[in-house]
């Protein structure tokens, strides 16, 4: 009979889980105007309030790349919010054009910020978010703008960028920054230089900033791409470990800052 009830807790348990399943929904916002296309993920297994993340996509636009750290932070427990920065149905179909697009916005910092800011607002309105404990990651393109946003004052606990960009026409505006900043980058990311590197740092210690930059031996740019090849020499390339150890990184970074 124990081995019986043993087996019904058993049974009853898996069948709990299988019930749990992370959900998607395409979201329609925006922003001055502009139409935008965003994507939402959750795990309804969990119950309550739970912190929320904004997502920021790299220069080709949102892709399968932000869509599936969306769900792997909702299957973590966070509802994860990836926003859509060109707008819908700008989707670049090749690096010139998704230069053209970057650069757009690169060169406005205040349209990046406010586009930025549309999409942490929506974030903070999706079901089972608690707004007092946001968070923000990007990858290149978006790894710089998630530093843009918190330069700009915005309410987040932190901010991670993976493989991101680290300059700033203003960097005296890191004095507005409240949450903290983690940077995961390259060793060997070639499109990010020394004195950027180094002014990035000054940048972050003049303002007293609470910072960490991580830097990944034998990573070069777009080292969580796996779409992005193994060639190290084009500057360009996924590296396993690097990916591996960053997503560790940065679920270590939230439980601190957002103390799950």
């Amino acid at each position: 009979m124990r081995r019986l009830i043993i087996a019904l807790i058993m049974l009853l348990s898996m069948a709990a889980v299988a019930e749990a399943k992370v959900t998607t929904q395409v979201v329609d916002y925006e922003h001055a105007g502009v139409a935008l296309e965003g994507y939402l993920a959750w795990d309804d297994s969990f119950d309550g309030k739970r912190p929320g993340v904004l997502v920021v996509h790299q220069w080709m636009g949102l892709t399968d790349h932000e869509r599936d750290y969306c769900q792997r932070l909702a299957g973590q427990g966070y509802v994860a919010f990836a926003c859509d920065v060109y707008g819908k149905g700008v989707r670049p179909a090749d690096a010139a054009a998704a230069g053209e697009q970057a650069t757009l916005y690169r060169s406005d910092r205040a349209l990046m910020r406010s586009r930025l800011q549309a999409g942490l607002d929506r974030l903070r309105e999706a079901p089972g978010v608690d707004s007092a404990r946001l968070a923000a990651i990007g990858f290149c393109f978006g790894g710089g703008c998630v530093l843009e946003l918190a330069r700009s004052g915005a309410d987040v606990n932190g901010v991670v960028s993976f493989h991101g960009n680290l300059d700033t026409p203003n960097p005296a505006d890191a004095a507005n920054i409240r949450g903290s900043v983690l940077v995961l980058h390259g060793a060997d990311d070639p499109s990010i230089s020394a004195e950027q590197k180094a002014a990035f740092e000054e940048e972050m210690r003049s303002n007293n900033v609470d910072w960490q930059l991580v830097s990944y031996g034998n990573a070069v740019h777009a080292f969580t791409h796996e779409n992005a090849g193994t060639d190290n020499s084009r500057g360009v390339a996924y590296n396993e470990k690097a990916a591996k150890r960053s997503w560790q990184a940065m679920l270590d970074f939230f439980g601190e800052i957002l103390q799950r």
